[in-house]
């Protein structure tokens, strides 16, 4: 049987994985990747005119459907429990107070000017739309070095649990699987199932990919790294000897390899100058010349009061107990918010906020001296090691060069590794010690920790969404509003723990609004307010 492409690539998947079939395919030019265009909301200038409606929920996905609402002539009121905007987009710096649901509290003392974005760290390249806003609101940006090959991969149970230098475990494992596939070619394996002239260009490319030798052996390579530097007069470049393909695959280092590949991981990352913060303030900067934003604003309840049109909502503010009505309301919180909030929700939007779970993931961040910079000449990017409870150390790509730096040595779902049932000083001594596994005697290093821990923060009590009640049926549930009642927020995407999900569904909310405004007064069925 002749061997298609298509086989012929999952072939190279099983033996090399995914960053070997993703090269495979760009070099048969099979791959082509295009980020969809950032798109407007579709009505007309003013037509918001005359209607009112309450966005619940100041993060991402609310201070969008408020903007953009705003900008059609809606009369906008963004209630939000907080004292500040953002959600989960939050900004850690010198005198950031973190609280959790018990009463515990964290205040941040580093030094000026460093800072740890303890939500959301990144924004893909492909992620347009929120790109998009940075530009219109005038946000700052910076690259955010997303990998590094000069990062680490250490495993306990593999290697002697010695640390591996991310381009010799990426090379190596390159260099051992073009070398096991040219001899596949070359030995006649695939004669029946591959044309000539795919198999010459598949050998030609293996060298080069490897690389290879004349011989069609992998020997090491300057890309792997070296045991001699090049230098001055006579000291020449010595690569270092690959690593056994075996002992390549008992380190289990794929996670680490391939992550930079998954198609919104891929370079450029981007992230804003300052903190991620900035974006919500910039939104907020508009909405706040007209006081649309009402913050500290708890709501406790929320109601309908027509059909199809009209909403009441009931919210605390500096301890008194206060009532808006509005045309329409945009529900932005999560929804662990709701399952405990009064409302006269239909049954099956119950159902799937009742039955919601979300994620617990956490960072935890230190002040210290650059020495992954200044030792390790790591600037940027992830090292990743393993077993937990810690398996992540994240670089921070602002301030290269200056002598301190924030390092997140943990980043991973609270629940896992009996993580949650340790103490906050127990947290912070297992990740010390986790991260002298990666980088020996730099323990001492770290300090003035600071964990975000999101299952315990307020008004959130989760990272992002995992499961609906009534799984599929119940996330397109939330998808259409319930009466005046609509749904936005990265759990109604399939975008889900990204700000572009949260922007998208913002811009989605605000569109069916205004698609059913204009239904609604073409049909001369709607009264404005204003009436």
């Amino acid at each position: 049987m002749s061997m298609t492409r298509r086989n012929f690539l999952m072939r190279v998947g099983q033996a090399g994985g995914y960053s070997a079939t993703f090269a495979t395919m760009q070099a048969l030019g099979l791959f082509p990747m295009k980020a969809l265009a950032a798109e407007s909301v579709v009505a007309a200038p003013g037509s918001g005119k005359g209607v009112s409606v309450v966005v619940a929920g100041g993060g991402i996905s609310g201070l969008v459907t408020a903007y953009e609402l705003k900008k059609l002539g809606y009369t906008v009121t963004l209630l939000e429990a907080r004292t500040r905007p953002g959600g989960r987009n939050f900004s850690a710096r010198n005198g950031t107070v973190v609280e959790f649901t018990d009463g515990t509290k964290q205040t941040c003392t580093w030094e000026e000017g460093n800072y740890q974005n303890l939500g959301p760290g990144r924004l893909p390249s492909v992620h347009t739309n929120i790109l998009n806003y940075c530009r219109e609101l005038n946000v700052p940006l910076e690259v955010e070095i997303n990998t590094s090959r000069s990062s680490i991969l250490q495993n306990d149970t593999a290697n002697g649990g010695a640390p591996v230098v991310q381009r010799k475990a990426v090379n190596d494992t390159r260099g051992h699987v073009s070398e096991l596939l040219a001899k596949a070619i070359k030995g006649g394996s695939l004669d029946t199932e591959m044309t000539k002239e795919d198999k010459d260009r598949m050998l030609s490319f293996l060298r080069t990919y490897g690389p290879l030798g004349f011989d069609g052996k992998y020997h090491g390579s300057d890309r792997a790294g070296f045991k001699q530097y090049p230098g001055a007069a006579d000291q020449v470049a010595i690569n270092q000897e690959p690593m056994d393909m075996h002992a390549l695959l008992d380190s289990n280092f794929w996670a680490g390899i391939l992550y930079e590949e998954a198609w919104d991981w891929q370079a450029t990352m981007m992230q804003p100058v300052g903190g991620m913060d900035r974006i919500p303030y910039a939104f907020a900067a508009q909405l706040d010349k007209t006081k649309n934003i009402q913050y500290g604003a708890e709501i406790t309840s929320f109601k309908r009061t027509g059909a199809s049109k009209g909403v009441e909502v009931s919210y605390k503010q500096r301890g008194q107990a206060k009532v808006i009505k509005a045309d329409y309301m945009v529900n932005c919180m999560p929804l662990t918010m709701l399952k405990t909030m009064q409302s006269d929700l239909s049954a099956p939007y119950m159902a799937s906020i009742n039955g919601a779970s979300y994620a617990s993931s956490y960072k935890l961040a230190w002040e210290s001296r650059r020495f992954w910079e200044t030792d390790y000449q790591i600037y940027g990017g992830l090292s990743f090691r393993a077993p937990g409870p810690t398996t992540v150390i994240w670089y921070p790509s602002a301030k290269l060069l200056s002598p301190k730096g924030i390092l997140v040595t943990g980043y991973e779902d609270e629940m896992n590794w009996g993580w949650d049932k340790m103490d906050m000083q127990t947290k912070f001594e297992t990740a010390r010690k986790q991260l002298e596994k990666v980088h020996p005697g730099n323990g001492k290093d770290l300090s003035k920790p600071l964990i975000c821990l999101w299952r315990q923060i307020p008004y959130n009590e989760g990272s992002w969404i995992r499961a609906y009640g009534g799984g599929n049926a119940g996330y397109e549930t939330l998808l259409q509003p319930d009466g005046p009642i609509f749904f936005a927020g990265d759990h109604t995407t399939h975008i889900v723990g990204w700000q572009e999900g949260a922007a998208l569904s913002g811009k989605r909310a605000a569109q069916m609004i205004s698609d059913q405004v204009k239904t609604a007064r073409l049909s001369g069925d709607f009264k404005t307010t204003e009436a």
